[in-house]
């Protein structure tokens, strides 16, 4: 039996730590820029107070005007000095993943793979060495991505098991122009964890699983077998519930 987690930001933890604690919750954090400009080692060992039962615990990375394949220089700098933080705080709470986005557009990069992937892998690299070294595994998620191809690459020339796949299941609903069978064809091997949430095409609802039109019952026979993270991105503790219960009818 599978044994899932929540997605949750770090500034809602307070709100919601009676509730966590009770039901004793696995989590996924979402720690965004504005929290690393603030916090501090005590808070992350306050955190890890709170959290004083055995849970399965990763966190999710900030994304926002972040670009791990960027080709200033500059803008990839101050990314990895993001990334690098989040590592730090990933060693001290002694995660198991951590969730960055690929930063892939093909718009953005004029249909460029090949530059977008010379420069993620100056990103990369040294980001998975580090997370080799403090013991964590690095998973990046699809968002914008209409086909696999991009993300095939990076782990093919990667070649590290420190760094595989986080499939979103909502971001394929709504974005890919191919079938659930071509992603899985390039991509199974390297998948890590997943997101779990549903949609109905028109935007990025994360509904519980079962209110969107994604075929949840394809994707976990098609995985059956694997060793991964499932983490439920639901919005409020409401949808939360509902996705563990519907989730289990699966298992």
């Amino acid at each position: 039996m599978i044994d899932p987690q929540i997605h949750i930001p770090y500034h809602k933890i307070a709100e919601h730590l009676p509730f966590i604690r009770q039901e004793k919750l696995n989590l996924e954090l979402y720690i965004e820029s504005s929290v690393l400009d603030s916090i501090s080692r005590e808070d992350i060992l306050q955190l890890k107070n709170q959290l004083d039962y055995n849970l399965s615990l990763t966190i999710h990375a900030p994304f926002m005007d972040l670009s791990p394949g960027a080709v200033d220089s500059k803008i990839r700098a101050v990314t990895m000095e993001r990334f690098y933080h989040v590592l730090d705080i990933a060693k001290e709470l002694k995660v198991k993943c951590v969730v960055f986005h690929s930063g892939y557009e093909k718009w953005k990069y004029a249909l460029n793979i090949g530059l977008w992937l010379e420069q993620s892998l100056l990103t990369w690299r040294p980001l998975v060495k580090k997370a080799e070294e403090i013991g964590v595994k690095i998973a990046l998620e699809n968002i914008f991505e209409d086909e696999p191809e991009n993300l095939r690459l990076l782990m093919e020339k990667m070649g590290n098991k420190s760094l595989g796949i986080c499939f979103d299941s909502g971001h394929f609903n709504l974005f890919s122009k191919v079938a659930l069978e071509d992603w899985l064809g390039h991509l199974k091997p390297y998948i890590l964890e997943l997101h779990l949430h549903d949609n109905d095409k028109t935007s990025d609802q994360h509904l519980p699983i079962g209110e969107g039109t994604f075929d949840f019952g394809k994707l976990f026979t098609a995985l059956k077998g694997k060793d991964l993270i499932y983490t439920l991105e639901a919005h409020n503790p409401e949808d939360a519930k509902k996705s563990l219960e519907r989730l289990k009818g699966y298992f």
